[in-house]
């Protein structure tokens, strides 16, 4: 079964009718294909927590429907039917191991999938895989995820989320307070998860060299509206209109405006390293002719 995630006319308002009621999503319309990679982007309280959570029906909408999957999601459906939906959409909040709690690594990856009344033995053979799956071996299976570093404790807390064996998994800052080999090594772990085992990506990050290295779709979100979407190609061509939205700009577009600056003339904007290095070595010899009739 496709699990195509799709908002129509979706509004979210914390508190309503009460003296504190806040809306944090306007009239949202925008489709999450299967088996896409999709970023969503925008500054604090543009909405992205509050987008995230309709994902896997942690809220429901106030007004409109999010269609998760074959299931409809309404302001009046019933709470009691959409644990289900938890099973095939996880999320991975920020700082992720804060949540762990078992004595052992082994038992804290088992314990979703026994709350969804897998055996004993199949949550811990569940538990073997998904370990290997984020990068450890099966040695960390019986120690405590309290003695492991900080990076160790985010698979950990990853491969619990896993082990519910989701279509769809939403990482929300996956990297936050990770250094910069750890950040890399993350990231590949994600991509492999995306290619190898097909699952829908969807990324709530600030880091725009992750959009651009990764994402096949963007959602750009600002005082809860999307004011813009598409591929990366699309959503990162204007730059202007991104540090207008202070949203920041790839490294290799923003190296390669200053090469435009210097009279270096790209036919695509490159939004990676290895597409900037494409665009130079076709640039150079035009360059190099133009410097070579200046000359004469």
């Amino acid at each position: 079964m496709a699990m195509d995630i799709q908002f129509e006319k979706v509004s979210y308002t914390y508190q309503p009718k009460t003296p504190f009621q806040q809306k944090a999503l306007y009239d949202i319309d925008l489709k999450i294909k299967d088996g896409s990679y999709t970023a969503i982007v925008g500054h604090t309280g543009s909405g992205k927590s509050t987008l995230l959570q309709h994902l896997n029906a942690l809220v429901k909408p106030t007004e409109g429907m999010v269609r998760i999957g074959d299931r409809k999601i309404f302001p009046e459906t019933n709470n009691k039917n959409l644990k289900t939906i938890r099973k095939e959409v996880g999320i991975v909040f920020q700082f992720p191991e804060a949540q762990l709690f078992e004595e052992t690594v082994a038992k804290d990856i088992a314990f979703g999938p026994k709350n969804f009344g897998v055996s004993e033995e199949e949550a811990f053979q569940l538990a073997k895989e998904k370990l290997a799956l984020v990068g450890l071996d099966d040695s960390y299976l019986e120690r405590s995820p309290f003695e492991l570093s900080g990076g160790q404790m985010r698979r950990v807390a990853i491969a619990g989320v896993l082990a519910l064996e989701p279509s769809v998994l939403v990482l929300d800052e996956p990297t936050a307070g990770l250094d910069p080999s750890g950040r890399k090594e993350m990231m590949a772990m994600f991509q492999r998860l995306h290619k190898e085992k097909k699952l829908t990506i969807v990324l709530v990050t600030h880091l725009m060299d992750d959009v651009a290295d990764y994402a096949d779709y963007v959602l750009v979100l600002e005082k809860g509206h999307v004011v813009k979407q598409g591929t990366p190609d699309v959503v990162f061509q204007d730059i202007d209109w991104l540090k207008e939205k202070q949203l920041g700009v790839p490294t290799a577009a923003a190296f390669a405006r200053k090469l435009s600056a210097k009279g270096f003339y790209f036919e695509k904007q490159p939004l990676t390293p290895e597409a900037l290095a494409d665009e130079i070595v076709k640039v150079l010899p035009r360059a190099k002719k133009a410097g070579d009739k200046d000359d004469e």
